[in-house]
């Protein structure tokens, strides 16, 4: 299959490449486009045979469920069986933007989108080409992360090209996406929102809404291998680079210096070794290939690099 891969303008995004793409949404195709979060992969979320192609082109196991897009609040009536009132308020406070729900589902989701669960995870994104795409096609989308099952996820077109290309029909490059996180997923299906997934909207944000949540105990630890995920990306591994990650946590100083102890030591055995670095540390690391995320006084910066340097050390090919 040929992968069509077309440039668009972020603000005002070309309506014929919108309605091109639309057309194969809507025809059971595949198409990855930008998010503020990620880059996402679509497919008609209603057509069975359209999601399964997702699964087929990332390599994804089944059972994770997906997350639909739409491209308006009517929307979401139309896939969801209950709006309960917590969720009213999220969806006030912070849609359109970078926060999931997962409510109750109506009876036209099939169980390929939600694996087997009787709710559904629903995003209005923020992105102005996801939302026009989702409007023309007149559809919900569902848009898991447009990558490899497992990898890090795209932030930029050139991502999607290097893990879909010739297994979907159309990439929109809309430069790169704000945040480079995926979004929180918060599940309201309950009297109590439960916290599925950490991202751009914080607990503490979600608590000044809503009052005190729980969070899912698979945020903070593994989960049982038997568990039915409620939330994508938290019962596989996920977002993982090729080369071993180490994560060295500790005092800026004690840090600095156990990674040089670990870069000399791993060089003196002939491995490649990659340091992820801030603006503030860059130029204390002896040896090694060092790469900026962020600056440590902007968190933002590191989210919306993340995984753009994880890529980067896998294309460099570190060990």
């Amino acid at each position: 299959m040929e992968t069509k891969l077309v440039k668009v303008d972020t603000e005002n995004p070309e309506k014929s490449v919108l309605t091109e793409a639309a057309e194969i949404l809507k025809n059971g195709g595949l198409v990855a486009f930008p998010t503020e979060t990620v880059y996402g992969l679509g497919a008609n979320g209603l057509d069975e045979k359209a999601c399964k192609r997702i699964y087929e082109a990332k390599g994804r196991p089944s059972d994770n469920p997906l997350i639909l897009t739409i491209g308006d609040l009517d929307g979401l009536y139309k896939i969801v069986g209950k709006v309960t009132e917590n969720a009213k308020k999220i969806i006030d406070a912070f849609w359109p933007g970078p926060i999931t729900l997962v409510l109750p589902k109506a009876d036209c989701v099939p169980e390929t989108v939600t694996g087997g669960l009787d709710t559904v995870a629903v995003r209005y994104p923020s992105n102005k080409i996801a939302r026009e795409l989702i409007k023309i096609a007149g559809i919900p989308v569902a848009a898991p992360s447009a990558n490899s099952s497992g990898k890090p996820s795209p932030t930029r077109a050139s991502h999607v090209e290097f893990d879909l290309n010739g297994k979907i029909e159309m990439i929109i490059d809309g430069g790169a996406a704000d945040w480079g996180l995926g979004s929180t997923i918060l599940d309201v299906s309950e009297d109590k929102p439960v916290l599925l997934r950490p991202g751009a909207v914080t607990q503490d944000m979600i608590e000044d809404v809503v009052g005190e949540i729980d969070v899912d105990p698979a945020v903070y630890s593994k989960p049982d291998g038997n568990i039915v995920p409620k939330a994508p990306g938290m019962k596989y591994k996920h977002y993982s680079p090729s080369a071993k990650v180490i994560l060295v946590s500790g005092s800026m100083e004690n840090v600095i210096s156990t990674i040089n102890e670990k870069i000399s030591t791993d060089e003196k055995n002939g491995l490649r070794v990659g340091v992820m670095a801030t603006t503030q540390t860059k130029d204390r690391y002896i040896g090694g290939e060092v790469l900026v995320v962020g600056d440590r006084t902007k968190p933002e910066t590191i989210g919306a690099n993340l995984f753009k340097i994880l890529r980067k050390f896998d294309f460099i090919g570190v060990d």
